[in-house]
């Protein structure tokens, strides 16, 4: 039987902490689904067509991920359309372990056939964040150092506003 993770975010945008997540992940999974969650009603700074490009850029060299979208979707019903056992989350701190832990009690109550597995972020990549990242941007800011070069290429033909140093 193939064991089957999702990775769910917003990923606006993705940053090298998630790449770092998708690719300790991609070796623990047969096949994992990286999943654009969305709620219609929020807008995010890239639209998620172009959320989908950046990551699928990204991953390209995991030849066992795949980029999926879902809109006003709760995770543990992406992951049964999936058919994936696992819901993978990146822990940054003691703050996002007790956010996760508090998801965690619902999901298990809505699927308890789905497990939940955690990895911590890698050091280097501890502080960084999107809303991080985005709040660079706002400042014309170099970012390549926390994003990938899909993202970097994204923000200087959508904004004109970064230029590598």
């Amino acid at each position: 039987m193939a064991k089957i993770g999702l990775v769910t975010g917003s990923f606006d945008p993705v940053t090298k902490g998630h790449l770092d997540i998708i690719a300790r992940a991609s070796r623990l999974f047969d096949t994992l689904y990286v999943g654009i969650l969305y709620n219609r009603n929020k807008s995010g700074l890239f639209t998620i067509a172009e959320r989908k490009q950046m990551l699928e850029e990204a991953v390209e060299p995991y030849s066992n991920v795949k980029v999926v979208t879902a809109q006003d979707s709760l995770a543990v019903d992406v992951a049964r359309e999936l058919k994936a056992g696992y819901l993978v989350r990146g822990i940054r701190d003691a703050k996002d372990l007790e956010y996760e832990a508090s998801m965690d009690f619902f999901n298990h109550h809505l699927a308890n056939d789905i497990e939940s597995v955690y990895l911590l972020t890698s050091p280097e990549w501890h502080y960084v964040s999107s809303s991080r990242v985005r709040e660079l941007m706002h400042f014309h800011s170099d970012i390549s150092a926390f994003v990938p070069d899909s993202v970097v290429k994204k923000v200087e033909e959508k904004y004109d506003n970064l230029k590598r140093i």
